[in-house]
């Protein structure tokens, strides 16, 4: 099919000739040559919303100002983004956002970071020319995730249209109109007791501090000072390649080793990886889905559940519980890489190193919110304690770093150690959408046919990138005796990341529009190198350069498939015996339950 060809109109931006586009935003055409427009409700992955009117420009016969996001260019259409009108519109618009506004700016975690005080020092709004209309409000810390702070909300909606255009959730919205329009939740419940997932796509998005995650630094702290407590911390893969960005590293530079580096100079008594656990994941996620495909295939089993959904996202799991209580039985059992650690930490290496469980911390660092969600769950004890204690985001180990006066940069490289910190490269891609998929196919169609995937260095491109659904098939040919059963079958897998594309998807299955035997959901955008606690700012380019970072640091890995990985071999032979047996479904599996739909 022909691509349509694209009408041109010549412009003029600051007396600058520009050809651009029909149909192209001024913004976007005044980002092409470089120009600065300032924004606050704008944001690169939401539809326009043009209501805080910061981006106001002049248009040559115009007589209003015309918010740049929001107006289309037109031919011969002249532009200016500078001039003493501007200026004065926009420093009134700052000055009657921090009216309201709780500048509390010393104490708030997201000073520095804040687009409202960045913009308020840019303009100089150091004279109140208007009326103090602050309110007194208490944040809402009901969830263990998400912390709301309505005081600090300058009601530019961009966390209300990513939790319905991004997330299709709907948790938040906005309520009443005019002065008293406010951010909200459903008949304004705590964030505790409404259908959020806690994915904290919203607090990526959030221009200032009115939603940011519930920080347990200080919990954390305090255990590392304990001389009575043994304090081991796992790190996720897709925290390697962002936490560089908040020491001023480019997005897409890994900096795994510096990260251990600094971990241990914090104090942790035993630094490990994720990526273990991730392998773990797969022995037995793997091992789940070959079982359930003999039931069907062989056994004829009409109570066993086809497709399989991969349960590593928390998440996605809550929206499932919440949206789709009838696929539950789909979910996989298996634990979480985090929550397997969690519980291997408390139980296997706490035996190995003759340690009681009951003096053992278990921290978790995470590009991911709704991971605070899932440690703090009722099933997550199976240790016989809480398997993990705290979790803390990509960025508030960044935090703790800086507290510790720690030169990350200056830092030698260190390995992880040993016992639960050996990984593969198929552990690696976990933290990018289709990596589960992944690593799961290349464990599963050596397993049963003997062979590696017969894709170019493990490459298996057809589940990589970002499109919203994606979906794939492998012929299963001379498969090994043990599994003649899956002889000549088409494996058919899908992917989607953001939960607004798993809705869709959920419901095709459900419908019989498609089927399939295997599908990975990942509940944020790009998977979790774009989670809801990575840096921030996020868009396409940053999480592509995350991505491809991901894919680099398994590319350089001794092994590639997690069946390969020793670390895992040695738990089997020592302590769970065999994927999928009666202590691994004991201490490494799961089941959910349904909760209200409101």
């Amino acid at each position: 099919m022909e691509s349509k060809e694209l009408n041109m109109v010549n412009i003029t931006i600051n007396d600058t000739p520009l050809q651009v586009a029909e149909g192209t935003s001024i913004l976007h055409a005044a980002k092409m040559m470089n120009v600065h427009i300032p924004t606050l409700c704008h944001h690169e992955d939401l539809c326009v919303a043009g209501n805080c009117r910061i981006c106001v420009v002049e248009v040559e016969n115009d007589p209003n100002l015309v918010a740049a996001c929001a107006t289309s260019v037109r031919e011969n259409m002249h532009i200016i983004t500078n001039t003493s009108k501007i200026r004065t519109a926009r420093k009134h618009i700052l000055e009657l956002l921090l009216t309201e506004h709780n500048i509390n700016c010393i104490k708030c975690s997201c000073s520095n970071s804040c687009e409202l005080q960045h913009l308020a020092l840019e303009y100089r709004t150091d004279e109140e020319i208007f009326l103090d209309l602050r309110q007194p409000s208490r944040p809402d810390t009901s969830s263990y995730s998400i912390q709301k702070d309505n005081s600090k909300c300058i009601r530019c909606t961009r966390c209300v249209r990513t939790c319905a255009q991004i997330q299709g959730v709907n948790a938040l919205t906005m309520a009443n109109r005019g002065n008293q329009a406010k951010m909200s939740t459903f008949k304004e419940k705590p964030m505790a007791e409404v259908v959020c997932t806690n994915c904290g796509q919203c607090i990526n998005r959030c221009p200032t501090g009115a939603l940011t995650e519930r920080s347990y630094i200080e919990d954390v702290w305090n255990a590392i000072y304990d001389p009575n407590k043994h304090v081991v911390v796992q790190t996720a893969p897709a925290v390697r390649v962002a936490l560089g960005e908040l020491f001023g590293i480019k997005p897409g530079h890994r900096v795994t080793g510096k990260m251990v580096a600094s971990l241990r100079a914090m104090g942790f008594d035993s630094v490990f990886d994720t990526d273990w656990s991730a392998d773990l994941t797969i022995m037995e996620e793997g091992t789940e889905l070959l079982h359930r495909l003999k039931k069907v295939l062989v056994n004829k089993d009409k109570s066993t559940i086809l497709p399989m959904f991969t349960s590593c996202s928390p998440g996605w799991i809550k929206f499932t519980e919440h949206i789709f209580p009838e696929m539950l039985p789909n979910l996989s059992t298996c634990k979480s890489p985090q929550q397997m650690f969690g519980v291997m930490a408390k139980t296997y290496y706490a035996q190995k190193k003759e340690i009681d469980p009951k003096n053992i911390v278990s921290v978790s660092i995470m590009p991911c919110t709704a991971k605070k969600y899932e440690a703090n769950r009722s099933e997550m004890r199976d240790s016989g304690f809480q398997d993990v204690d705290y979790v803390l985001t990509t960025r508030e180990l960044a935090i703790m770093i800086q507290q510790s006066g720690i030169n990350v940069l200056t830092l030698k490289n260190e390995e992880y150690d040993s016992i639960m910190g050996s990984s593969s490269g198929a552990a690696v891609i976990f933290g990018a959408t289709g990596g589960v998929m992944e690593a799961a196919i290349r464990t599963a169609y050596e397993l049963v046919t003997g062979r590696e995937v017969p894709f170019d260095s493990l490459r298996i491109t057809p589940v990589r990138g970002f499109e919203g659904i994606k979906s794939a098939s492998l012929l299963l040919e001379n498969v090994n005796p043990e599994y003649d059963f899956l002889e000549g079958v088409e494996l058919k897998v899908a992917i989607a990341h953001g939960l607004a594309n798993a809705r869709k998807l959920v419901e095709a299955i459900k419908d019989g529009t498609v089927q399939f035997h295997f599908v990975e959901i990942m509940a944020c955008p790009g998977g979790c190198i774009g989670g809801g606690g990575q840096p921030v700012p996020t868009n396409i380019d940053i999480r592509t350069k995350r991505m491809e970072a991901i894919y680099r640091e398994d590319e350089k890995m001794s092994y590639r498939k997690s069946h390969e990985n020793p670390e895992i071999k040695a738990i089997y032979e020592e302590f769970l015996g065999h994927p999928n047996s009666e202590l691994s479904h004991k201490l490494l599996h799961t089941y959910y339950t349904e909760r209200n739909r409101y």
